[in-house]
């Protein structure tokens, strides 16, 4: 079980947006899948499916109403165009912030793109984009495996694995990498980096 090679079939990307005239810092994740997009858009918005490989969701799945996923974050359905763009409130604690979901056609496959944006605040200034991007990937990758027809990866269990910390190192440092083509100081988006993967994997970063 491995991520797919970044050069491949995964891209990551730092922006600078904005929602209803705030400024936002986007995070943006892509992959292609093996599944056709009716296919992948159901594994995405259909309450069961998403059980299977990310986490229970109870509430109105439509547009205009409200998700709340077990132990994590809710919100609105604000955006709903089957089978291409899926917009939700991401409300976890005291914060909000935005995701977008978009589908295309790529030959045989679908290529998922995901938007997280959220305001600047000193929660990123701590961990950079990777707190937002290792979670999404490790998502992405428990979708992946539902494909395949492989076991539910369940992500504390995944970090303690073997091969768990060094695939959540890569992805961290492939974030630090896009922290960096966005234009963080290379000294902020390195520490930012390390603490990423000291919280995913619970293994604190050497860095003398």
């Amino acid at each position: 079980m491995t991520l797919p090679p970044p050069q491949v079939s995964v891209d990551r990307r730092v922006t600078a947006g904005h929602h209803e005239g705030e400024p936002t810092l986007d995070v943006i994740l892509a992959r292609t899948f093996p599944v056709s997009r009716q296919t992948l858009w159901k594994m995405l918005t259909t309450p069961d499916r998403i059980a299977q490989w990310f986490l229970p969701v109870r509430g109105s799945l439509t547009l205009g109403g409200r998700y709340q996923l077990d132990g994590n974050a809710g919100g609105d359905i604000v955006l709903c165009q089957p089978p291409n763009r899926l917009g939700l409130s991401w409300d976890f604690g005291d914060d909000v912030s935005w995701v977008e979901l978009v589908l295309n056609d790529d030959s045989t496959a679908s290529r998922l793109t995901l938007t997280h944006a959220s305001r600047p605040s000193s929660h990123w200034s701590e961990y950079g984009p990777g707190a937002l991007g290792v979670g999404w990937e490790l998502a992405f990758l428990a979708l992946s495996r539902h494909l395949a027809g492989e076991e539910r990866l369940v992500e504390e269990a995944f970090a303690a694995s073997p091969e768990g910390p060094t695939l959540i190192t890569r992805s961290s440092d492939e974030w630090g990498q896009a922290s960096l083509a966005f234009g963080t100081d290379a000294t902020e988006a390195q520490a930012a980096t390390d603490r990423t993967t000291a919280f995913y994997t619970g293994i604190s970063v050497d860095t003398e």
